[in-house]
């Protein structure tokens, strides 16, 4: 019993022993697991930790890379802008200076202009006072004479006082024509000189092409079996496109090219186009003909109105209706003498503009009115008139000013100016039709021109000879020196002049030379 009573007690302290060893290893085992649980909380919580770092260096890298490249970008956009602010104002810096150079010229005109006429009055004052002390020698003399004649041939004081008066007229007639003599030369070489300059100036700021004037159009064909399929059987596609276009079809000998004949350049320009596409298109008969040469008109209309465009374009002249430009256009096909009128017109404007400017007018009313003033030939074959009147008509239809219209109807001097625009534009007219090149003369109509010079300057009192010389651009009178002296040599060669200009058109101007001599011839014998 006791053996069993001490097993039982022995048992009962392994068993507590056990339980006590197991209830501490569970702990510990428990206090290991915490730990590691909380060394690897730790571990990761230190990773995630890192990762954030490394988020936030790369986050921060990142910013700071995007914000250099924007502030790099800010940098180039405000670059550029300040160069383009730069460039605007060397821009602005060269127009203050090419003003500044216009001021300085003007400026220097004013001054010359200003001594000028500093030296004028100076000039005035002084025959002034030659006159006032001639005028009191003068009365000193008549007064002397008169006493004199008065003691030496009793004349009665009327008598002696006509006398006086006589030759007092005639001392005073010939002095006033040697100063009105002298005043007109200075005068003439001034007004001269300074319209050479603005002359001068505009030609060498413009300068033109030149073209000539054709009645015939040619087109090349492919074969000389093409001129067969353009006549058509018994002629028929010939008389229908001669038909449709009014122009003359010459089909000869000719090898490869058949001629298009007529007088209305924008017909002829139609037909000639209108026969290149029937030898392209190949099919060549009446209907297509009409239908061609219809779609063609369409097409050179067309044309007409861009040429008018680039035109206004080209002379900075805004405003002008799709009509008139497309009548501005037609005087591309037109020319006078030789001379395109679409190109003469372009060159008037520039001309009557730059002469303008020098004159101190307004620049753009010259440029509009040049440019229009030959408006009315784009229409004169099909209206009655002459071409200023035309042009004048047809511009008031769209409410063109009246400084415009004067200036367009009278550059020929069918009507009086009323305003400084007028024979501006006559000038320029007359430079871009006078310059070398530019137009031609008919044979006979040159010699007509030669011949009637001969016959102006021959029909005057004391004429003896006269020739007309540089293809008219100069006329030499040779006097009878018997009959005319020199002060009525001077008055002849004037009348002569302005005999020319009222009853002859030219171009340019015609030079007047008189020449009177004296040839005493004696034989020693």
């Amino acid at each position: 019993m006791e053996i069993l009573a001490v097993g039982g007690v022995t048992t009962a302290i392994i068993a507590g022993v056990c339980l006590v060893l197991g209830a501490g290893a569970c702990w510990f085992i428990q206090y290991v697991l915490a730990s590691t649980k909380q060394k690897t909380a730790e571990l990761e919580l230190q990773n995630r930790i890192e990762m954030a770092k490394k988020e936030a260096d790369n986050i921060i890298k990142t910013a700071e890379l995007d914000a250099t490249r924007e502030a790099m970008e800010k940098r180039e956009k405000f670059n550029e802008e300040v160069e383009k602010a730069q460039e605007q104002i060397r821009d602005q810096e060269r127009r203050i200076l090419k003003r500044e150079d216009t001021l300085d010229r003007q400026s220097e005109q004013l001054l010359q202009k200003e001594k000028q006429l500093k030296q004028n009055e100076k000039e005035l004052e002084q025959k002034k006072q030659s006159c006032d002390a001639r005028a009191k020698h003068l009365s000193n003399l008549i007064a002397q004479q008169k006493n004199t004649l008065l003691k030496i041939t009793s004349m009665d004081p009327e008598s002696a006082k006509e006398l006086l008066l006589q030759r007092l007229e005639d001392e005073c007639e010939h002095e006033m024509n040697t100063i009105i003599e002298r005043r007109l030369e200075e005068t003439k070489e001034s007004v001269e000189e300074k319209s050479r300059e603005i002359i001068s100036s505009a030609i060498q700021r413009y300068a033109a092409e030149q073209t000539c004037e054709l009645s015939v159009s040619m087109v090349d064909i492919p074969n000389d079996d093409m001129k067969g399929r353009i006549i058509g059987r018994e002629g028929r596609n010939i008389r229908a496109f001669e038909k449709a276009t009014g122009v003359d079809v010459i089909v000869d000998d000719t090898p490869g090219v058949i001629v298009v004949s007529g007088f209305n350049p924008i017909r002829r320009e139609v037909a000639r186009l209108s026969m290149e596409r029937l030898i392209q298109d190949g099919r060549i008969h009446p209907t297509r003909i009409e239908e061609l040469v219809a779609q063609t008109r369409k097409d050179v209309q067309q044309k007409a109105m861009q040429m008018g465009k680039a035109a206004a374009q080209e002379v900075d002249v805004r405003g002008l209706n799709n009509k008139m430009l497309t009548m501005l256009g037609a005087l591309h096909f037109r020319t006078s003498y030789g001379q395109n009128v679409l190109r003469h017109s372009v060159e008037v404007a520039f001309l009557a503009q730059v002469m303008a400017d020098e004159l101190g007018l307004d620049g753009s009313i010259a440029k509009r009115a040049g440019l229009l003033h030959d408006i009315g030939k784009a229409m004169d074959r099909e209206t009655e008139g002459s071409h200023p009147v035309i042009g004048a008509n047809y511009l008031k239809r769209f409410k063109e000013s009246p400084v415009i219209l004067n200036a367009v109807e009278g550059h020929h001097g069918d009507i009086p100016a009323d305003n400084p625009y007028t024979p501006l534009i006559a000038s320029a007219d007359a430079i871009s039709a006078s310059r070398p090149g530019a137009r031609r003369e008919t044979l006979e109509r040159y010699i007509k021109r030669l011949e009637k010079l001969e016959e102006i300057a021959g029909g005057f009192d004391g004429v003896d000879t006269v020739y007309a010389i540089q293809a008219g651009r100069e006329i030499r009178v040779i006097v009878d020196a018997e009959k005319v002296d020199d002060k009525v040599a001077t008055k002849i060669a004037r009348d002569i002049a302005k005999e020319i200009e009222e009853q002859m058109t030219y171009p340019g101007e015609i030079k007047v030379t008189l020449l009177r001599e004296v040839r005493c011839i004696e034989y020693a014998r």
